[in-house]
């Protein structure tokens, strides 16, 4: 199998159709009829899976991959890249916001430059003032909080090598942050500046930004917890700085109410001291339930092949 199309369904309704038309017409301008379109649907509400379903029956290029819950958008890409076998995979989201057609010159840019991924990367974020505000605060947040320095604006969409799809399957997350595998995975990877359109409103709600930074913070970097260290051993130095103050003040220059002194500076000493406990004992915690916690991080439900009935 030369080329392998993966993309995920989620509310495509409206898109299943034209994606597979326009992704057929593409991957045979590139290799002819070597080709599968790998379709999962993670948990899609709409009629999307059964449109999917049916193009099964009609063209034997079409897998689909139907997950027994929604487990989310970046999961379900590791799930299809899983079961993708082509030479070459593009991923790509299937709202037609990304363009299928971007196959071809992507492929033509892999093949000039020699290299292992090709993905798209927006001139120009889409979406209105708050989409394209949350982003930039995102990359922000995230690279202070981490010290990794990701593409900004990038899409779904990348034509993959089977050596670098590979690769990216060794990661073994259960929380998984595509945009961080993609990088820290490594090999020759080169940007394609793209359009992205706007077909429909972003599913990535604030709200769901905000959780994606969280997990995505908290999956590459344990900065939090060695600041929280710090925050807590800076407010135990305060503590014994105002102790010193106090006791000073107490000694030499004037008498203050009694009691006070000693409860307020027990209270900073012992909740910063508290604080610092709590850091180092999550930052080892923190690594004992990253490695014991092997939940699957997708469940498939069936897969559908004109191939495999």
């Amino acid at each position: 199998m030369r080329l392998s199309i993966v993309a995920t369904l989620y509310r495509s309704e409206a898109y299943v159709e034209e994606f597979h038309r326009r992704a057929t017409s593409a991957a045979r301008q590139i290799v002819g009829d070597d080709y599968e379109i790998v379709l999962v649907n993670d948990g899609s509400p709409d009629n999307s899976f059964d449109l999917a379903v049916e193009l099964t029956e009609t063209d034997e290029h079409v897998i689909v991959i139907d997950l027994a819950r929604n487990f989310g958008h970046h999961k379900a890409m590791m799930t299809g890249l899983s079961h993708a076998s082509g030479d070459h995979i593009f991923l790509i989201d299937s709202d037609l916001e990304e363009e299928p057609e971007w196959l071809i010159s992507f492929s033509e840019q892999m093949t000039n430059e020699n290299c292992d991924v090709v993905y798209g990367v927006q001139a120009k974020r889409k979406g209105g003032f708050v989409e394209r505000w949350s982003g930039q605060w995102f990359y922000f947040f995230f690279k202070l909080l981490t010290g990794m320095a990701l593409p900004e604006n990038i899409v779904t969409a990348r034509l993959m090598t089977r050596r670098y799809v590979e690769a990216l399957l060794l990661h073994e997350e259960r929380e998984v942050f595509m945009a961080g595998l993609w990088h820290i995975t490594g090999f020759t990877q080169r940007p394609q500046t793209i359009v992205k359109h706007s077909n429909s409103e972003t599913t990535y709600t604030l709200r769901k930004k905000i959780a994606l930074l969280i997990n995505s913070v908290t999956s590459f970097s344990n900065a939090p917890l060695i600041g929280i260290f710090y925050f807590g051993v800076s407010i135990s130095l305060v503590a014994i700085f105002s102790i010193g103050h106090i006791l000073i003040q107490w000694v030499f220059l004037e008498k203050i109410l009694g009691g006070w002194a000693s409860v307020m500076a027990s209270i900073w000493l012992l909740g910063g001291m508290i604080i610092s406990f709590i850091g180092v004992v999550g930052i080892y915690l923190s690594k004992v339930f990253s490695e014991t916690k092997r939940r699957p991080y997708t469940i498939v439900k069936q897969v559908y092949t004109k191939k495999h009935d």
